[in-house]
């Protein structure tokens, strides 16, 4: 919860997946951040306000399972990065690094994170010490999986390193696409573990 964004968290499907609502509490406007799974739930914690916008945050079908379903239910845009929208089943328009996503008053700032997919994005909201939706680039405990690909790994550990902990504070909440949220400064003492085991 903010002052400018309200943040609902819902996990949805067989693999626990994260989704996210984003409200701007002055305007009511919304943005729904990886239409997952089980689309009546998800449509559920949207109604009757809607949203104008769906965010993918990357290409894997766990996080776009009900993503058509909700399209078309609220006629909301689909975003996601050029590099992974082509593997996502309805792209109506493209996210790429430094852009923003205004969701009403608010404003939310788009990181490009190469490795876990080429596509994947994260959403930093900079307000009330710093909000950031990472999908499947960074859990608590590490960077997300790249399936034994030693330059896969290396690209994603530097992206995070010097797109988010080179450059955000430590008291930044960060909201991953599987499981509980943690902040950047919980993380940081850790990353030197996580370079030395590679994954």
């Amino acid at each position: 919860m903010t002052s400018g964004l309200t943040i609902t968290k819902l996990s949805v499907g067989p693999m626990d997946n994260n989704a996210y609502l984003l409200r701007c509490r002055a305007t009511g406007d919304g943005v729904l951040v990886d239409a997952a799974n089980e689309a009546h739930r998800l449509l559920s914690l949207i109604e009757p306000e809607g949203i104008q916008a769906v965010v993918t945050t990357h290409r894997h079908q766990d996080h776009w399972m009900a993503l058509e379903e909700v399209i078309t239910a609220t006629g909301a845009a689909s975003l996601a990065h050029p590099a992974d929208a082509p593997e996502i089943p309805v792209v109506t328009g493209t996210l790429t690094e430094s852009d923003t996503l205004t969701i009403g008053d608010c404003e939310l700032t788009v990181i490009h994170l190469v490795g876990h997919t080429p596509g994947s994005i994260a959403l930093y909201y900079e307000p009330d010490g710093g909000h950031l939706f990472t999908g499947d680039s960074l859990f608590p405990g590490g960077v997300g999986n790249t399936r034994g690909n030693a330059k896969d790994f290396d690209s994603l550990f530097h992206d995070v390193t010097t797109k988010l902990f080179d450059r955000l504070p430590d008291e930044v909440t960060f909201y991953p696409g599987h499981g509980k949220n943690s902040t950047i400064g919980t993380e940081r003492p850790s990353l030197p573990e996580w370079r030395q085991r590679g994954w």
